[in-house]
């Protein structure tokens, strides 16, 4: 089934002037700075209130600063809790509803702080820090009983104190000398030096005190994350922590995060989970019976399925409720009788709300749109949700459990000539809507095509506003990273596809072989095989968009792509010259190379079946730098510093090689910036420069 279609419409009994009353502009990189950008929402325990926090960009001051809102549940507008230039950021109520904590650099150093809720007017008072531990703190989250409060710090694992922390760190800050010495893998990651310290769990009284390290050891605890929901929970008695970890001994080769449980006074930890691959996101069922988790099955593979399984705390059984589901099971929360869980799959191009109760009866359908950050009030009436397109950033949804009447889905499978289902759900936010409401965008238009070995494959277009369909347009055909994700209507601050539209470009946007929402084996089949099948699906879905749409200028086309993008705008460099610029950012183009100034050593040896010593014909198979003898195409090379999963020495490469063959280029070089551009004035910069660049070829 698909949920493409959208009924846009002015109600009759208003006059219909009102719908033209204001014409529209394009998008603009100032709109884009202007918006809000929207986490998770968190009931309170009445139901009365939703929190959630909200990202404010200052462009001139260069900063990002977080706050927190609240929204009626019931409906009606959203207001802010606080003005402190500090900011505050990850709500959470107390199970009483009586307060809230929250994390916030109010006095110089991130901390959890506590004040109380007036839960009829919505309103915070007597606010006072709860930690001053000088690792620093957040990720808290309450005890079901009010008692304590478990929280994330980063220290040094051999220090058994905070003043040993301390003085560790103070030490480090004023020697003279700021060498390193490594003994180990791992020794930086993403975009940062780890000094081998270890986030570990904290617990501290809700009353105050001394907080205690429960997940000591040479461990992180959580693993590191790009977001997304805990990796730690709970127990309903209090009694109990839960927690994702990696023991492997070498982690730069491991994906094997597992599932431990400790007293949440502290003590022996226990290992529950048993699959090879990884284990994250635990989390107990109201009822205390079971602790749900996302399951992989296979070692080294960071892109296997992820299975929804809950554990049996009484008899240690393990089940799987997605095995026959042929999707990515992603954020995920139990329904308050502990016989259902809710959980976001992605789906071609949408991630819907999907059901499956604890006997695995079978996934069923629930609520369409590309949605996460799945929460429920504690009544369990009320699924709430944030909720993006291509034309806005999220906002909060939500949506009475009630009124769903869910659809049966077979082995993950739809049928393309289902009825659209209505299930939307009610927007309880609208902290974006003044901005929106002054912009032209357009909407997100699949199409399908013949892939390589007669896939079926999956394509977007994106029109400029002001469309005229008698006119030819340029084309930015625009590739994405991973691999394994996913284009879709979707938003992206870093690679908007309403501002590279909005100044006359048609947007072409393929979901090759590796995009996920297509089921594993599509996603499966781009390991060991890069410039393979997945550049077949590019150049066909391309292929098929300039004969299927007359106002596309097949004369006139650029590509971009960052990290596997930018890897594939290297590739197509040697192999096709139908483009007139590449823009390349933070792309591999020394496979080689790239696997020995890595970290995350597990996906170069997956991807390309093992080391550069034992198996150096696929990695020199699928290198971009050994076909540099076709290289002709104007390329804007893009690349950070800070970029510890490609290195920056694979764009001075990329470089490099161009200028020495003459061929028209540029590179773009952040010193203060890792594998994403998130600085707002850096962001800035790299639009102007990203569309000067095909403006420049293609205008």
């Amino acid at each position: 089934m698909r949920f493409r279609h959208a009924v846009i419409f002015c109600l009759s009994v208003v006059s219909s002037s009102l719908c033209f009353a204001q014409s529209k502009r394009p998008f603009t990189f100032e709109d884009m700075m202007a918006l809000k950008r929207i986490a998770e929402p968190v009931p309170s325990p009445d139901g009365k209130w939703v929190a959630f926090a909200a990202q404010d960009v200052d462009l001139e001051a260069n900063k990002k600063t977080s706050h927190i809102w609240l929204v009626p549940l019931a409906g009606g507008e959203a207001k802010k809790i606080s003005d402190d230039p500090a900011g505050e950021d990850r709500p959470r109520f107390s199970p009483d509803g009586k307060r809230l904590i929250y994390t916030s650099a109010k006095d110089g150093s991130s901390q959890i702080w506590i004040a109380d809720f007036d839960t009829d007017g919505g309103a915070l008072s007597n606010a006072h820090k709860l930690t001053s531990i000088s690792t620093e703190a957040d990720g808290a989250i309450w005890s079901p009983d009010g008692k304590n409060i478990l929280f994330l710090s980063t220290v040094y694992p051999d220090c058994p104190d905070d003043a040993c922390n301390k003085q560790r760190e103070d030490e480090r800050a004023k020697s003279k000398v700021q060498a390193s010495i490594f003994t180990r893998l791992f020794y930086r990651h993403w975009n940062n030096y780890t000094q081998f310290k270890r986030s570990h769990l904290f617990v501290i009284a809700a009353e105050g005190g001394t907080p205690h390290d429960i997940t000591p050891g040479d461990h992180e605890v959580p693993p590191f994350n790009l977001g997304g929901q805990d990796m730690y929970a709970i127990s309903p008695d209090g009694q109990e922590v839960a927690y994702t970890s990696n023991h492997d001994e070498v982690e730069a080769i491991s994906t094997n995060n597992d599932i431990f449980i400790v007293p949440i006074t502290g003590g022996e930890a226990k290992k529950i989970s048993t699959s090879p691959g990884s284990d994250d996101t635990p989390l107990y069922s109201p009822d205390g019976k079971y602790i749900a988790w996302r399951m992989q099955k296979r070692a080294g593979f960071e892109s296997d399925k992820f299975n929804l399984v809950i554990y049996d705390r009484k008899s240690g059984e393990i089940k799987n409720l997605t095995e026959n589901f042929d999707r990515w099971a992603g954020s995920y929360v139990w329904a308050s009788d502990s016989k259902i869980i809710y959980f976001a799959a992605e789906e071609e191009g949408q991630a819907p709300i999907f059901q499956v109760d604890v006997r695995g009866t079978g996934v069923f359908e629930m609520v369409v749109g590309h949605n996460d950050d799945l929460s429920i009030t504690p009544d369990g009436k009320t699924l709430l949700f944030t909720r993006m397109s291509v034309k806005a950033p999220n906002e909060i949804y939500g949506i009475s459990v009630a009124d769903i009447h869910p659809q049966k889905i077979s082995a993950g499978l739809r049928n393309d000539e289902t009825l659209l289902n209505p299930w939307m759900g009610k927007q309880l936010s609208h902290l974006n809507d003044a901005v929106l409401a002054q912009v032209s965008m357009q909407p997100l238009e699949p199409f399908m095509f013949t892939g390589a070995e007669k896939t079926r494959v999956e394509g977007f277009i994106l029109k400029p506003p002001d469309f005229d369909p008698g006119k030819k347009y340029p084309v930015k055909f625009i590739i994405h990273g991973g691999p394994q994700t996913m284009w879709g209507d979707s938003w992206s601050y870093r690679w908007n596809f309403e501002l590279f539209a909005a100044n006359g470009y048609v947007l072409v946007l393929i979901n090759p072989r590796g995009s996920t929402g297509y089921g594993q084996k599509f996603i499966d089949e781009i390991s060991g095989d890069w410039g393979g099948k997945p550049y077949q699906d590019l150049m066909l879905g391309l292929d098929y968009a300039e004969r299927t749409y007359p106002f596309i200028d097949k004369n006139r086309e650029c590509a971009l792509g960052a990290s596997y993008g930018g890897y594939m705008v290297n590739w197509i460099m040697g192999h096709t010259n139908r483009f007139k610029c590449i823009v390349s950012h933070d792309g591999m183009f020394n496979t080689e190379s790239a696997y020995g100034s890595t970290e995350e050593l597990w996906f170069n040896e997956w991807e390309f079946r093992g080391t550069p010593w034992t198996n150096r014909g696929l990695y020199r198979k699928w290198s971009p730098h050994l076909f540099a003898q076709n290289f002709k195409t104007p390329t804007l090379v893009i690349h950070s510093q800070r970029d510890y999963r490609l290195d920056v020495s694979e764009g001075f490469q990329l470089f490099t090689t161009l200028q020495r063959l003459k061929v028209p280029s540029k590179m773009l070089y952040f010193p203060d910036e890792g594998h994403w551009v998130l600085k707002p004035q850096n962001s800035r910069l790299w639009y102007q420069t990203v569309n000067g660049w095909v403006d420049q070829y293609l205008k």
